[in-house]
């Protein structure tokens, strides 16, 4: 393909650097995401207008997410070579991160990662960024195993959990997250390992084997089986079997404790504010022919025409929880977030708790490492709340290598099932109301 000369120097017009649109998609979702704070998977449709290659918006997810992932060990690498520390959110430095993190984890020749950085600093430090790309490159670095952890967040996490709790916390960041399922009919959990080639923790749980291309594999099409983490399961199998009793499903899409509830024979209603979400949802629910009532609703607004058997909250969070898969948490949540979120929870529980029967039977969960987001969170309520009491959760209820805490909560944390491939971060407690 000719490309068109610059007309004073003949050398290629920046806008047509191969590869250089996908760069700057790149520039715009990082940027996006430490300098206002806007989650990585929401703002990659706004930063990819315009590429209509899907090979082109996985690179710049691809770019972004190892980028955040090794943040903290790409400006070690970058404050070496300068002689002043340039400010973190320095175009300059935003440039050297997405080009040094080609050339380190995506395999990028040093030459054409560079072709592709350098237009990005058209009118500003071309030279500077030139000059450290080449003393990090020359150098052929290597990025740490396991990554290094954001400083607040390794304190953080030690303040909470101990010591070793953040160098579990990096090893499983270098482990790719294995692809849990959850079966519609737990009793053919033996058939479905076979034929998915997987392991078992749990009736109705198949891990994948690494690699497996998901809506290729037997049993996806119709609907026997959906994409869902261990942990994840555990708020809807502390539930039980439903036998027809009535369960509310808040926060629900996209939908896998509910189909879950739904599978273990409860009625269900699914509630969620998100529309897009319900679509997925209501999806999710067509392809394995589970029933459920879906509702599009805020919480804060709207209520059930009568109170429930059992409720199930798995609450808005932080989702520290997962940030194995979602390397952007580490760099967007601090402790004003963990604070606003705390709060809110705290709204939830407080509102939703009446729509339970006396008798029944509240599971509160979060996808959160934080302990303001789950421990401290029921003992606040619990203390409020005097016609609540905790139901304890036992061994036997719980997937293999997963245990309750001594106060009858389930926790994972980074080093559960850590031989294994891990499992994402929760807490999940489960209450009932207290009365006949």
């Amino acid at each position: 393909m000719s490309r068109r000369p610059n007309a004073r120097s003949g050398a290629p017009r920046a806008d047509d650097v191969p590869g250089l649109p996908a760069r700057r998609a790149a520039l715009k979702l990082l940027d996006a995401v430490l300098r206002r704070g806007d989650p990585l998977e929401i703002a990659l449709h706004g930063a990819t207008q315009g590429l209509a290659d899907r090979a082109d918006r996985a690179l710049v997810h691809a770019i972004v997410a190892e980028t955040l992932r090794h943040l903290p060990d790409l400006d070690a690498l970058i404050d070496g070579a300068t002689k002043q520390p340039l400010p973190d959110d320095a175009k300059a430095r935003m440039v050297l991160r997405i080009a040094l993190i080609q050339v380190l984890a995506l395999g990028t020749a040093p030459h054409a990662a560079i072709a592709t950085a350098l237009p990005l600093v058209d009118g500003g430090p071309r030279k500077l960024v030139h000059g450290v790309f080449g003393t990090v490159t020359r150098a052929e670095p290597s990025l740490p195993v396991p990554p290094t952890l954001p400083a607040e967040v390794a304190e953080r996490w030690t303040g909470q959990w101990g010591e070793a709790m953040p160098l579990a916390a990096a090893h499983a960041y270098a482990v790719r997250p294995p692809v849990d399922v959850s079966l519609r009919d737990p009793a053919e959990t033996g058939k479905w390992v076979e034929a998915l080639g997987g392991s078992s923790f749990a009736p109705g749980h198949v891990r994948l084997p690494e690699g497996s291309v998901v809506p290729d594999l037997p049993g996806f099409a119709e609907g026997a089986w959906w994409v869902q983490d261990l942990a994840a399961s555990c708020p809807a199998r502390l539930l039980g079997a439903g036998e027809g009793r009535t369960v509310l499903d808040l926060c629900a899409a996209p939908g896998g404790k509910t189909m879950q509830l739904a599978a273990a024979g409860w009625a269900v209603t699914a509630v969620d504010q998100s529309k897009k979400r319900l679509e997925r949802l209501s999806e999710n629910l067509a392809r394995t022919g589970l029933p459920a009532d879906v509702v599009p609703a805020d919480l804060r607004q709207w209520a059930p025409d009568a109170p429930v058997d059992a409720l199930l909250l798995d609450a808005p969070c932080t989702a520290t929880g997962i940030y194995r898969r979602h390397p952007d948490v580490l760099h967007r949540i601090g402790p004003r977030q963990i604070a606003e979120l705390a709060e809110l929870q705290g709204e939830l529980l407080a509102r939703v708790a009446d729509w339970v029967k006396p008798g029944g039977t509240l599971v509160y969960a979060t996808c959160s490492l934080e302990r303001a987001e789950g421990e401290e969170q029921l003992a606040r309520f619990l203390e409020a709340r005097p016609d609540f009491a905790a139901q304890p959760v036992t061994a036997g209820e719980l997937p293999d290598g997963m245990a309750p805490t001594a106060d009858g909560w389930l926790r994972t944390l980074p080093d559960t099932l850590a031989d294994q491939g891990g499992a994402d971060g929760f807490f999940v407690a489960r209450i009932v109301r207290i009365g006949n």
